[in-house]
């Protein structure tokens, strides 16, 4: 097949989890069809298109200026969104270039299937009939509990706002959509009761079992680790509840606890937490690994979220235990405690964390039973080839 990709970034860095899991499938759908991917670069990050060569045959590269969040542009986009009726998080990237570099490519190199990767690229997609919409996260569920977990009353009111505006646009780009593929049964299940979809499949999140595969004698670290990018907000909030709800607990019975933070862009409020010596802040690297090796346990103590969380996987392939609120092992495949932990209040988490603290031999059973499972189970040859059967099997553009 001759596949055109549209998503709203190009692949490197690979820093987020829809990245990594877009990246595997691309890969592998490379070696047996034509790829055709437009994205928009970051010119601070010449990678992105660089290497794009690694996943597709031809790129194209469009320039959109996308403000930070820390902007004053961005903020004019806040006060925007109080007056326009598609969310801001979707029309911060409407972009005229892509659309009709979009529109011209369909229109004239005859492609087969078009797969619009997350929910933003489909405000620059005119057919969205003749595309299949790959649903990373379900968004309105993920914005609604951003509201029920919001600041102050006007950042709520805010959040609620665009909670409404994000159903609205989701359900009818999601009603549109030639077919939708979602990464869980149970996201898949979400959109079908609240959209009414039925054209619609799933498949499950992979991970690279060599590339995880863990070290016979790794180097210890930390008691504890959170992997994930800092600049999400889901991401942001779990590890501000983790250490000032959970934390304090477990430090009563284990005093040194010690945690690494190991995510891009953290923002001040998580840097802040580096005063305390036992917890260490990050920011970027170039290679999570010898953090999850050199970890007793890996933590996910999510409280907002969609889509499924690739950090769960990965841990397991490592061979570092994990612990995880039922938000946060959404939509995976799991099963606690054979190999993983849930737990979903403060107390019972810092009980999960204490006892894998300190029982040596329950760590490495159930890191065993995780690395068997998702070996057997979740490499993403296998995870491709189920797209690939969904892709065959979808509306075509001609």
């Amino acid at each position: 097949m001759k596949i055109l990709w549209v998503k709203s970034d190009f692949l490197h860095p690979t820093t987020k989890g829809g990245q990594i899991r877009t990246l595997e499938m691309v890969k592998v759908l490379k070696r047996r069809h034509e790829i055709h991917y437009v994205g928009f670069e970051d010119p601070a990050q010449p990678e992105g298109v660089a290497r794009s060569v690694e996943y597709c045959h031809r790129a194209y590269p469009i320039r959109h200026y996308v403000p930070d969040k820390a902007s004053l542009a961005f903020t004019a986009q806040v006060l925007k969104g109080l007056f326009s009726p598609i969310p801001a998080a979707i029309y911060r990237y409407e972009s005229e270039d892509m659309k009709k570099t979009v529109d011209r490519l369909i229109n004239t190199e005859r492609f087969d299937r078009v797969v619009c990767d997350f929910l933003i690229p489909s405000i620059n997609i005119s057919r969205m009939d003749r595309a299949l919409l790959f649903q990373h996260n379900v968004e309105s569920i993920i914005w609604q509990r951003r509201a029920e977990h919001g600041g102050g009353s006007l950042a709520r009111l805010f959040l609620q706002l665009q909670t409404e505006r994000m159903f609205q646009y989701e359900d009818r780009v999601c009603r549109e959509a030639g077919h939708v593929v979602a990464v869980s049964p149970i996201d898949a299940k979400l959109m079908r009761n609240l959209f009414g979809l039925t054209r619609l499949s799933s498949i499950p999140t992979g991970v690279d079992i060599d590339y995880f595969s863990p070290l016979q004698t790794p180097r210890q670290m930390t008691d504890l680790v959170f992997v994930g990018s800092m600049d999400w907000l889901p991401n942001v909030d779990g590890v501000l509840y983790f250490v000032r709800e959970i934390l304090p607990v477990i430090r009563r019975k284990r005093p040194d606890c010690s945690i690494a933070i190991v995510g891009r862009t953290p923002p001040p409020e998580v840097i802040e937490l580096a005063r305390d010596p036992n917890i260490l802040v990050t920011g970027t690297v170039a290679d999570v690994r010898p953090f999850l090796w050199g970890a007793h346990a890996s933590i996910v103590p999510l409280r907002i979220g969609g889509g499924t969380r690739l950090k769960i996987y990965e841990s397991m392939a490592a061979g570092t235990p994990a612990i995880s609120t039922t938000i946060g092992a959404e939509g995976l495949e799991i099963s606690s405690p054979d190999n993983i932990r849930i737990a979903d209040s403060p107390a019972d988490f810092a009980e999960q964390c204490l006892e894998l603290l300190g029982d040596g031999a329950a760590r490495e059973a159930m890191a065993a039973n995780a690395r068997d499972f998702v070996t057997r189970r979740f490499s993403w040859d296998r995870i491709a080839s189920r797209f690939e059967e969904i892709l065959e099997q979808s509306p075509g553009t001609r």
